[in-house]
């Protein structure tokens, strides 16, 4: 089965795999062969095996569906809380979701969107399954223009957590993307928000506790 690797995983998706598949291959020759040495290996071979399918990047057939905003992440829906003082600068609704080290980390767009700005800022790098991670870690906001009706602003968020020490955007002010494109990742385990003003012919269409898949699960439904 083919497995994609992302672009946006170089150079970690060579030198961490690289560096275990040197230390396998001099073990072999430098340790005497024995059981512990066995057991050694295979761990060192699950690492590599998890280092390259951290940043897999499989394709998807994504529903085109001006309707819908689908999911910017893979992961699992912690929070749905509504913002009355929200970085859109009106009611928001908010939809976290948290990205375990066994998601697929790409970032998509949640319907097809103009880039208006990017704005990133340094923070600490607590546990991203917290809400408030979103305010205090390590984040790139990407401010997006809806390009169907209901002609609206979102946000998308790309928060670090506690493992996770690089976010890669690579979107700038100006670009357009279709839905479910791809513009980004979070390395290693990280929080992922999306911010839609609040509006009554919004519907939701997750709860928290729900696995969603990026660029697939349908998180709201216009009326």
């Amino acid at each position: 089965m083919k497995l994609p690797i992302t672009k946006y995983g170089i150079p970690q998706v060579i030198i961490y795999p690289g560096i275990l598949l040197t230390v396998m291959i001099l073990l072999l020759f430098w340790v005497k062969p024995s059981g512990a040495l066995l057991i050694l290996e295979g761990i060192l071979g699950v690492l590599f095996i998890f280092c390259l399918a951290f940043f897999r990047d499989p394709e998807r057939q994504v529903p085109k569906d001006e309707k819908v905003l689908l999911s910017p992440a893979d992961g699992t829906v912690t929070d749905i809380t509504e913002v009355s003082d929200s970085p859109l600068g009106a009611p928001a609704l908010r939809i976290g979701i948290f990205l375990s080290v066994f998601n697929v980390h790409i970032n998509r767009a949640p319907c097809a969107v103009r880039i208006t700005r990017i704005e990133y800022r340094k923070g600490a790098f607590k546990n991203a399954m917290s809400p408030d991670s979103g305010r205090v870690n390590e984040s790139n906001d990407v401010y997006m223009e809806r390009l169907a009706e209901p002609i609206s602003p979102l946000l998308v968020r790309q928060i670090s957590g506690a493992i996770a020490r690089r976010i890669v955007c690579a979107v700038g002010p100006g670009d357009s993307l279709q839905q479910g494109e791809r513009f980004g990742m979070i390395k290693f385990g990280s929080r992922t928000e999306l911010y839609l003003p609040k509006d009554d012919k919004a519907m939701l269409e997750v709860k928290v506790g729900d696995k969603v898949k990026a660029g697939l699960s349908s998180l709201v439904r216009y009326q």
